[in-house]
């Protein structure tokens, strides 16, 4: 597996042995500190994608290493405490920390959160990347563009004011060109599962969008009917 570094922050030298010997032999590449200080250095140089932090620390406390570490950079971090320190465990989450473990804990338990805590910050990261590329792009289609990221519209030259629910139709059907989708698919995309209306409300709005985006609403060239199934948008 490729490396992926963590940093371990824990003032207990056999205890931060141990638990880097570990996180090694499951391939991680490890930074290791025994006080805050340390910790922030190596964080900077070492750009970890996971903190493993120990609150009580000589130097600088844990709390406040998470902190700097969060005001820096969006970083994974999973707590180690003690069960006296309950206050401490709420305020480091507050802070920023995604996970705690408490003291005692079981090699397996730590690994099997190293794991958790990773995958979901490498799927928050694809979200944000796919959303950043969402509301960067445009939609063209014949004389119609769509400004996603300004929600707005225009039709040549012309803007044309859509409602919000309008603005999604025509965004939805024009993200699928040429493809033929469903009334109930339109539903479940743009009004949500849980919409208790029925289909007329999608032929309702498809009216609506052709009176002021087609030249002639009735004879449409862009938003087409496919009798018996739904609409599809044509460039």
């Amino acid at each position: 597996m490729k490396e992926t570094s963590l940093l371990v922050v824990e003032d207990d030298n056999t205890l931060r042995e141990v638990l880097s010997y570990n996180l090694r032999k499951e391939g991680y590449n490890v930074l290791e500190a025994a006080d805050g200080g340390k910790a922030i250095e190596l964080f900077r140089t070492g750009s970890p994608s996971l903190v493993i932090l120990d609150l009580m620390l000589p130097v600088m406390s844990g709390l406040e290493v998470c902190r700097i570490i969060q005001s820096e950079r969006r970083t994974p971090i999973i707590m180690l405490t003690a069960k006296t320190e309950e206050v401490d465990k709420v305020v480091g989450l507050e802070m920023g920390a995604d996970d705690y473990v408490t003291k005692p804990f079981s090699m397996r338990e730590l690994l099997a959160r190293v794991k958790a805590v990773l995958r979901r910050g490498a799927t928050e990261i694809k979200e944000n990347m796919k959303n950043e590329k969402e509301t960067a792009r445009y939609l063209q289609g014949g004389d119609i563009r769509i400004d996603v990221s300004r929600h707005s519209v225009l039709r040549g030259q012309e803007t044309v004011e859509l409602n919000p629910k309008e603005f999604e139709l025509l965004s939805f059907l024009m993200s699928n060109t040429g493809q033929v989708i469903g009334r109930e698919q339109v539903l479940r995309k743009v009004w949500g599962y849980d919409y208790i209306g029925n289909a007329r409300t999608v032929d309702v709005h498809m009216r609506w969008l052709r009176q002021k985006l087609e030249a002639d609403p009735e004879k449409p060239v862009h938003l087409m009917t496919v009798r018996g199934y739904g609409y599809k948008f044509e460039p």
